[in-house]
């Protein structure tokens, strides 16, 4: 007769002996980089939808710097800009960040390279349809394409032109439907969804533009008698 050797279960609690805890769920995180220049309720809208339908923790806000695609003499300070988006945030969930500043990180994918390092995190990164569009502008876009799944939201008029351009063609297998959007912190980049929601017409641009026509009045009214 052929005795069987008994079976050891190494991963089972001996008896008595307490479960081993289980690892904490990682930490969902939303990365909406840009300049903020300035901030506004649009950056707002954006981070608050993230939240609710990707299923995140955070959102945190990159102040960038510098964006290597916009001329600097456009830009307000960097302390300025900060300052716009401590304003315009107003949640407990939406963290602002001078992340980029720290690490002296001059391109997302070196940012998202770094931070896809860290354990008990999970990013997904933020972007709206203008800027899916120009993706192809962005260097080495396509490794950062593979570093996290990207949320793309909705914004007019750059939809159509984003969809029918060149990184949602290429990865269109990659695509998520917008009813998995809780999963897609989950999901292996390269992934991605696309994500329609309450347009707001309000833009850095117009904000900068308002601003400078308020600047002149205000400047011939001191100067008229």
């Amino acid at each position: 007769m052929r005795l069987r050797r008994p079976v050891v279960r190494i991963n089972r609690p001996l008896d008595g002996e307490p479960a081993p805890p289980r690892p904490a769920p990682a930490v969902r995180v939303g990365l909406l980089g840009g300049s903020f220049n300035p901030a506004h309720e649009g950056h707002r809208a954006i981070s608050l939808e993230a939240l609710k339908r990707l299923r995140l923790h955070r959102v945190w806000w990159l102040v960038s710097p510098q964006n290597p695609l916009k001329a600097s003499d456009e830009m307000q300070s960097y302390a300025a800009r900060f300052a716009s988006a401590r304003r315009a945030a107003r949640h407990p969930q939406l963290v602002v960040s001078d992340l980029e500043r720290r690490l002296g990180t001059r391109y997302t994918v070196d940012t998202l390279r770094r931070l896809t390092r860290r354990r008990g995190h999970r990013f997904v990164w933020l972007i709206g349809a203008d800027n899916l569009g120009q993706l192809p502008r962005w260097h080495r876009w396509r490794q950062l394409v593979r570093l996290a799944p990207i949320a793309v939201f909705d914004r007019e008029p750059y939809s159509y032109a984003a969809l029918a351009g060149q990184v949602a063609k290429a990865y269109a297998s990659r695509r998520k439907s917008e009813r998995a959007a809780a999963t897609l912190a989950e999901a292996r980049p390269p992934a991605w969804v696309y994500l329609r929601q309450r347009r707001f017409p309000v833009s850095s641009t117009e904000i900068r533009r308002d601003q400078a026509t308020a600047d002149r009045r205000a400047g011939h009214e001191e100067k008229a008698p």
